[in-house]
């Protein structure tokens, strides 16, 4: 037995269904649980498997790295990311409740709400970036197909094709775990295929500048600042941003599956398609001087549209289902007790409009630099604080039945106040430390640095050593 194995196994919520318990955000009952962890591979492989890895895959090169040197940043970043990423898998599973959930034994009963809140409103907004990032690449390959004008600016056709694929991801994402899975098992073998055929046309066919190396501008903190750019972007800091939605679906994998197998196929399914897809961004980067998403497959894939464009709108698809998901569960950790269908209808309507917003009024890459770093501005905090109770404080011993008992009833504190003053002092620190594109996000300490940006690292250790500390503090006299 490892030390991930010794949480306190959740028993079923008596009398209910696996489907009911999962719409009422109950412990899933044993019988409804799975043993194959092939699902868990496929559903993070397909939430992977999306334009935005490719375009920002394309960041380091555009920032003027060389295209081995992004690639060894993506390689490094991720294997450290994935491997977090893979922790958080196997508490979820361990323990048998969501991640917003378990943020109740941390963070105390109602003062869970802060995190609930933050990753409700996370998912809402990533539903929206996700739609919106592929319409210039749909509108693109359109364009290519003859469809539509390319030289106008098609916003009506953007937000019918908006609509469409918003529609398709809220009906996925209705019905839950088990079709989420189905889903994302049977649709990303085939759009694997199509990724691979695009990839051999872009190695193989295309003049990929292989040799590409740093601009020779870049030097100093300017070369550091771009190499940490990136891995906030698409290396650590990437596999950061799921850490929050892992035990929403590990959750469903019996205890009986070995810690080991689970954590592999997960930590792998987000691993491979991340530096396959960045690696691939950054070698179409070296083709076009553009860093609209877009004008890079278009200018690279033009004879390879139509299969091109199913795995455009493929992406949104299996990551979205996976927001809108955990978006239902995150709001129904804030005590609201409306069922997840409904809401799963509420949040679709809300990060539709949000599109429509983006559409009308927008700026590429100013928006996903604010909103990437914006994530990791309070996941790594989070999930420092989180590792450090689970580990160290509860010493892998929660019980999961009491984590869903209402407040009135509720054994836990009603709040912690270490917690939550360490996620605010981490917080804190990801912003000293953090250069973003946007004035305001560009922390004292990362200017001083000559922009080198470490947010995701300040806030996780400050965060983590802030809570330690102050929980060793108080803990003699709460005793």
């Amino acid at each position: 037995m490892t030390a991930l194995d010794a949480a306190t196994p959740p028993a079923p919520g008596p009398g209910h269904s696996g489907p009911q318990a999962e719409a009422e955000l109950e412990l899933i009952p044993d019988t409804a649980k799975t043993h194959d962890v092939r699902g868990q591979f496929w559903i993070w492989a397909g939430a992977n498997i999306a334009p935005i890895n490719w375009v920002l895959g394309a960041l380091g090169v555009t920032m003027g790295l060389g295209l081995w040197e992004t690639v060894a940043v993506f390689v490094v970043g991720n294997a450290i990311g994935m491997t977090i990423f893979g922790v958080f898998v196997v508490i979820g599973q361990r323990t048998g409740v969501t991640g917003m959930v378990l943020s109740r034994a941390v963070f105390g009963r109602r003062g869970a709400y802060v995190p609930a809140a933050v990753q409700a409103l996370v998912c809402m907004g990533w539903c929206a970036v996700n739609t919106w990032i592929v319409l210039d690449l749909v509108m693109a390959l359109l364009g290519e197909m003859g469809l539509v004008d390319p030289d106008l600016d098609n916003n009506a056709a953007r937000i019918v094709v908006a609509a469409i694929i918003m529609g398709m991801q809220v009906t996925i994402a209705w019905f839950g775990y088990r079709v989420i899975s189905a889903f994302e098992r049977w649709t990303v073998p085939p759009t694997v295929a199509i990724l691979l055929v695009m990839t051999v046309v872009a190695w193989v066919g295309l003049d990929v500048d292989w040799g590409q190396t740093t601009a020779p501008e870049l030097t100093g903190s300017a070369h550091i600042g771009a190499i940490t750019a990136v891995m906030t972007a698409i290396g650590i800091g990437w596999g950061l941003t799921w850490i929050g939605y892992a035990g929403d679906y590990s959750r469903f994998v019996s205890r009986d599956v070995p810690s080991r197998k689970l954590f592999l196929a997960s930590a792998l399914g987000q691993f491979i398609p991340v530096v396959w897809l960045g690696v691939l961004g950054a070698s179409l980067a070296t083709l076009s001087d553009s860093a609209d998403p877009g004008e890079i497959i278009v200018d690279a894939y033009g004879v390879l549209a139509l299969p091109v464009l199913l795995l455009v709108i493929h992406g949104p698809l299996a990551t979205n289902i996976l927001n809108i998901y955990t978006c239902t569960v995150s709001t129904q950790a804030l005590d609201i007790r409306v069922d997840r269908r409904l809401l799963n209808i509420i949040i679709g309507v809300v990060a539709m409009a949000i599109v429509v917003y983006f559409v009308l009024n927008s700026d590429f890459a100013t928006t996903i630099d604010f909103w990437l770093v914006s994530i990791v501005g309070w996941l790594s905090p989070w999930g420092s604080v989180v590792l450090v109770h689970w580990f160290l404080i509860a010493r892998q011993q929660i019980d999961a039945e009491s984590l869903f008992a209402t407040p009135a009833d509720s054994v836990l504190p009603m709040v912690r106040p270490t917690a939550l003053v360490a996620l605010a002092l981490g917080v804190t620190a990801t912003w000293m430390f953090m250069y973003g594109m946007l004035p305001a996000l560009q922390g004292p300490i990362a200017v001083a640095l000559g922009g080198i940006d470490l947010s995701w690292l300040a806030g996780a250790v400050v965060a983590g050593t802030s809570y330690w500390t102050m929980e060793k503090l108080t803990a003699p006299r709460a005793a």
